[in-house]
């Protein structure tokens, strides 16, 4: 048997003991919370099935406190994108150029489709030279040249995220759907039916919300999300987005294995967002745990959603500026999750 499936068998083994003896499973959360912790964390929940089976709150976490994601944001771009879908307000294969008429003057943008913009892959350079941490403006965004053919190259950035927001903006005012923006649309599509109240989401001097960044939610209303996505979309028996749609997020593209709609996907091949994020470097390991989907953000914000198990694993830590200019320093996923397995 081989190592990868030695350790998804242990993880695994260690899941039907966590689940038949809470005792354990306690002493296991613990020690994963311990260290988090000692690594900036200030909140922690497990959830399986929907039920909370652990939830801590250390220095400035509190429980109906929201917490800056980061680019754990992303994520909820490619969800709002399976409910245009069943909205009828978007298909993932059309081209960007028939919303965005700018693109059609390019022979590069001129081909992007919605699955390249949100795969990454679009040819679009996706921080255009910008700081990390700094977003364009939608209309900056949509200006931005793309110098690659769609599909060569993953080019992670809150560029895409912008240009997906604008793409949003004007399908919005074309339906007359009578939302504002594209974070009207969300909350109206999926945060209200969930329960979830965002504390902040920043905005742009265009007046527009950030996609790629800025929202500020709290560990459960995090987790809540992430079980809605892992119940694949069906929310008290109602269906709020397109299932294919959805299942489409967790499709990697050729250029990055490790990469879906908005999504992470750990495993062997993975391009990170860049070489002090941290994200990349045990994929392989993380991959050994069973099928793992991943929204992370700076300072080591995690949603983890693992289909095998049905949990959701929300880790939340201080320290976010420090981790943009140094780096994911000693946080380990594969670490933190072995301890919260059991594996």
């Amino acid at each position: 048997m081989t190592q990868t499936l030695l350790t998804r068998r242990s993880a695994l083994v260690g899941l039907s003991a966590l689940v038949s003896t809470p005792a354990v499973a306690q002493t296991r959360f613990a020690a994963a919370k311990a260290y988090s912790t000692a690594r900036r964390g200030i909140s922690m929940l497990v959830m399986q099935r929907g039920q909370i089976l652990f939830e801590d709150y250390q220095g400035q976490g509190q429980r109906f406190k929201g917490w800056e994601l980061a680019s754990g944001t992303k994520s909820f771009s490619g969800v709002m994108a399976a409910a245009l879908v069943q909205d009828g307000l978007l298909k993932l294969e059309e081209v960007c150029a028939d919303t965005l008429p700018e693109f059609w003057s390019d022979r590069y943008r001129s081909a992007i489709k919605v699955s390249d913009l949100l795969h990454l892959v679009s040819g679009i350079d996706g921080k255009d030279g910008r700081n990390f941490g700094d977003v364009p403006t939608y209309a900056e965004a949509v200006a931005v040249p793309s110098t690659k053919a769609t599909g060569t190259q993953f080019s992670y950035g809150p560029v895409p995220f912008q240009v997906f927001g604008e793409m949003v903006r004007r399908k919005l005012i074309a339906a007359k759907t009578g939302d504002a923006d594209p974070l009207a649309y969300l909350t109206r599509r999926i945060f209200a039916p969930l329960g979830i109240r965002p504390i902040r989401w920043q905005r742009g001097s265009d007046g527009m919300p950030h996609l790629p960044s800025g929202a500020a939610i709290s560990a459960r209303d995090w987790a809540n999300f992430g079980q809605f996505v892992l119940a694949g979309g069906v929310h008290r028996g109602r269906a709020l987005v397109d299932s294919t749609a959805l299942r489409a997020n967790f499709e990697a593209s050729s250029a990055n294995p490790g990469y879906g709609l908005t999504w992470w996907l750990p495993r062997a091949g993975m391009i990170g967002p860049g070489p002090r994020s941290g994200v990349a470097g045990e994929a392989v390991s993380l991959a050994g745990l069973g099928k793992l989907y991943m929204a992370a953000g700076a300072g080591n914000q995690r949603l983890y959603l693992l289909p095998d198990q049905d949990m959701v694993i929300v880790r939340q830590a201080d320290g976010i500026r420090e981790t943009m200019r140094r780096g994911a320093g000693d946080w380990s996923d594969q670490t933190f999750l072995s301890l919260v397995l059991g594996a």
